[in-house]
């Protein structure tokens, strides 16, 4: 399976949002067509479809959809990364007949489980995080949602921190700073409050500042030179975002610091992330594998659109093969060919 994501197929995904992309017609599957018997017509809510990581799910989707033969209709929407967007919309797609089924990422999957019940019997899967009260219970909360691709974001970020408590056995003090992306988002208080937890088992571990890095280069740029100000002596950068750490790394060059000598770890498993990972200027990044769970969520879909059997939970770190999703040097050299399944 292909391991990377395009950059110049941006464009396209992104104007997708505005219009909706007619796939080939190849004929349905029997039970799978719409009541009359056109092409299915499919939803992708994406929590913002100017971001890499949701293009790289919708171009998943889109390959899904291509290789089932079938005749289907996908629509991008911009949720903006604003719960109150998505709330709407997805009220919106599930309230008629327009649509047969959604994948959905999340931007809050909690506050997003108000449009449940829905209005219809239009199955929904989702990518990233659950819907539902509780953010580390991937089986379906909620009545209309059929599937989740995802892990659980505590346990993933547990792992992370624990990289960091290895780092940080014979340093002491160990100066820490924790980049996150958003919290306000209930699923990065959830890594957040992971991060604490694990990293507050060592004495010598100083978690000196977390800052919010909204996903974006620019902004944590700008986060971690306003932290190096008060802190230049800082040992660690935890990041739950590979677009976050590479600001980061563009702060500490400002400041005349030099990458490698840091603990930097990411997470998202981009060309870059990979790529730094191998040469070392990164230590760890959690991988992911959007394109794959893109694949996985559209399969799953389908098959509850065709009243099939639906796998209620797919393990989002089992999408990757023979990758471990939680990448160092030595790990990554097992599998050299893999580079990353998207760049943002």
């Amino acid at each position: 399976m292909e391991r990377s994501v395009k950059k110049s197929s941006r464009a396209t995904l992104v104007a997708a949002a505005v219009s909706i992309l007619a796939l080939p017609a190849c004929g349905a599957a029997d039970g799978a067509a719409s009541d009359d018997g056109g092409a299915l017509n499919i939803a992708v809510l994406a929590s913002s479809s100017q971001n890499g990581y949701n293009q790289a799910v919708y171009e998943g989707v889109r390959k899904a959809v291509e290789a089932s033969g079938q005749d289907v209709e996908l629509k991008l929407l911009d949720g903006q990364f604003d719960s109150n967007t998505q709330l709407s919309q997805m009220q919106n797609v599930t309230s008629g007949d327009d649509y047969d089924g959604v994948v959905v990422v999340p931007n809050d999957g909690v506050s997003l489980a108000a449009a449940f019940p829905l209005s219809s019997d239009v199955p929904v899967v989702t990518v990233l995080n659950p819907i539902g009260p509780d953010i580390d219970t991937m089986t379906p909360q909620v009545d209309g949602v059929v599937s989740t691709v995802a892990v659980s974001p505590s346990a993933a970020a547990e792992k992370q921190a624990e990289g960091v408590l290895e780092h940080c056995a014979d340093i002491d003090p160990c100066k820490v700073v924790e980049l996150v992306g958003n919290l306000s988002a209930t699923l990065d208080v959830a890594r957040k409050d992971s991060y604490d937890e694990v990293l507050s088992t060592a004495a010598n571990i100083e978690v000196v500042s977390a800052v919010e890095g909204q996903y974006d280069r620019d902004t944590s740029l700008s986060a971690i030179s306003n932290v190096l100000q008060a802190h230049p002596d800082i040992d660690v950068i935890l990041s739950n975002a590979d677009q976050q750490t590479s600001g980061a790394v563009i702060a500490l060059q400002n400041a005349g610091i030099d990458p490698a000598s840091l603990y930097l770890t990411g997470g998202g498993g981009t060309e870059d992330a990979v790529a730094a990972v191998r040469a070392g200027t990164w230590k760890a990044d959690y991988i992911n594998f959007p394109v794959s769970m893109g694949e996985a969520a559209a399969e799953q879909l389908l098959a509850a659109i065709a009243g099939e059997e639906v796998t209620e939970v797919v393990d989002a770190d089992a999408l990757g093969g023979d990758v471990e999703p939680y990448a160092t040097a030595e790990t990554l050299a097992t599998t050299p060919d893999f580079t990353g399944e998207w760049n943002g």
